[in-house]
């Protein structure tokens, strides 16, 4: 599915998406006394809190001296943070338009760990939905059901995947 909105329309989102979060009681440090928070977001805050540290601290990695590997092996945490992230607004967010965005990130975030994995040979994530429910359970537990190769092939308009990896390309007709 590719995504209304443009590719920096997105980045500035998430950029200011993540800059709000920075004023979220584990980044505030001595900013003083934190305001009242709404249960409800309070829960999404500290999600989003978590997914922020357990991102950075994936994302701190011993170099290995393989530029590309260690690229894949920063930006997967950082991908995985922005799904996180989404998933919680899935959970917790009302505004449909935000839920819609939300859900194009989960999609899109995991499309591009899999073209990621896909370009270095790695073995692939195991397939999870996405919680877009509230009562959706919350498990980051891994799927006894790996990805398929349909699945696989379904995924052949992901971005820059086809680009990283000639075998995902169907053989046009002469």
């Amino acid at each position: 599915m590719q995504s209304r909105l443009p590719y920096c329309v997105r980045a500035a989102i998430a950029l200011a998406f993540c800059n709000g979060l920075m004023i979220s009681p584990a980044f505030a440090g001595d900013a003083g006394p934190t305001p009242t928070i709404h249960t409800d977001e309070s829960s999404f805050i500290a999600e989003n809190d978590d997914a922020m540290t357990k991102m950075m601290n994936d994302m701190s990695i011993k170099p290995t001296g393989n530029v590309d590997e260690d690229f894949v092996a920063m930006m997967i945490p950082h991908h995985q943070g922005a799904i996180d992230m989404a998933q919680a607004e899935l959970r917790h967010g009302h505004n449909e338009q935000l839920r819609r965005i939300a859900q194009e990130i989960v999609v899109e975030q995991q499309q591009e760990i899999v073209a990621m994995r896909v370009a270095l040979n790695q073995p692939l994530p195991p397939s999870l939905p996405a919680p877009d429910q509230q009562g959706a359970p919350h498990s980051s537990a891994p799927s006894a059901h790996p990805m398929s190769d349909h699945s696989m092939s379904s995924m052949g308009n992901m971005h820059g995947a086809t680009s990283m990896n000639p075998s995902m390309t169907t053989p046009t007709e002469p």
